[in-house]
C-alpha cells in the first residue's frame, strides 16, 4: 500500500468489466452499522456518459476554483496542478460512483452510513491497487448531478467519483510525504 498513488493521468488502456465487478466484491465485504451496507456502487464505461459526468463536474469545479474555495484551500492546492478541467474523467476506462445510502431501498433506517462507506470505499481503492490499477478519488461538489445523470434514488447520496483505469506511460504525480508513524500513532 505504501506505493498506491492517486493519479490525473490516466491511459485509455482497456479494464475489463470482471475486473471493475471484482473490485466492487471487495469492497462490498466491508463492514457496515447492523450490516445494513448502505453503499451503491454505479460502474460507468459509456463515452457519453462519462462525457455528460465531465461536463458537470466541470461546471461544478469552475464555480469551487472562483467562488466556492477560500485562498488558504486554492494554495494548498498548488503543489498538485489542479484546475477545473477534468480530462480524466473521460480518458480513463472507468468511473466508480460511490452512493450513500440514507435509507435501505426498502425505507428502513440505516446506521452510520458515512463510517461505513468510507471503510468500503477503503476497500475499493485497495483492490483496485491490488489488481495494478490507479484512482482518484475526485470531489465535485456538490455531486447532486450524478444522482440525475445516473438516474439513481432520492435516498441515494452522492459520496465520491472514482476514475479507475491504467496511469499514462508519461504519468507523474507529485512529490509527497506521508506523516511518519511517530506522528500518527500514540500506544498506551
Amino acid at each position: 500500500m505504501q506505493k498506491r498513488r492517486t493519479v490525473r493521468e490516466f491511459s485509455d488502456r482497456p479494464v475489463s468489466q470482471k475486473t471493475i465487478e471484482s473490485i466492487i466484491a471487495a469492497a462490498a465485504t466491508a463492514p457496515s452499522g447492523a450490516n445494513k451496507q448502505p453503499w451503491r456502487f454505479v460502474a460507468v464505461q459509456d463515452p457519453e456518459t462519462k462525457k455528460l459526468i465531465r461536463d458537470a463536474a466541470e461546471h461544478e469545479e469552475r464555480e469551487f476554483y472562483s467562488r466556492r474555495a477560500g485562498q488558504e484551500w486554492l494554495k494548498d492546492l498548488e503543489p498538485f496542478e489542479t484546475t477545473p478541467d477534468k480530462p480524466f474523467l473521460e480518458l480513463a476506462p472507468w468511473l466508480i460512483i460511490v452512493f450513500r445510502l440514507n435509507k435501505t431501498d426498502d425505507g428502513k433506517k440505516v446506521y452510520y452510513p458515512g463510517e461505513s462507506v468510507g471503510i468500503a470505499t477503503g476497500f475499493l481503492l485497495a483492490a483496485a491497487h491490488h489488481a495494478g490499477l490507479v484512482t482518484l478519488t475526485h470531489t465535485p461538489s456538490p455531486m447532486g448531478f450524478l444522482r440525475e445523470l445516473l438516474g439513481r434514488n432520492v435516498h441515494e447520496k452522492p459520496y465520491l467519483l472514482i476514475p479507475v483505469g491504467y496511469p499514462a506511460a508519461d504519468c507523474t504525480v507529485p512529490d509527497i510525504k506521508r506523516k511518519a508513524l511517530d506522528e500518527i500513532l500514540i500506544v498506551k
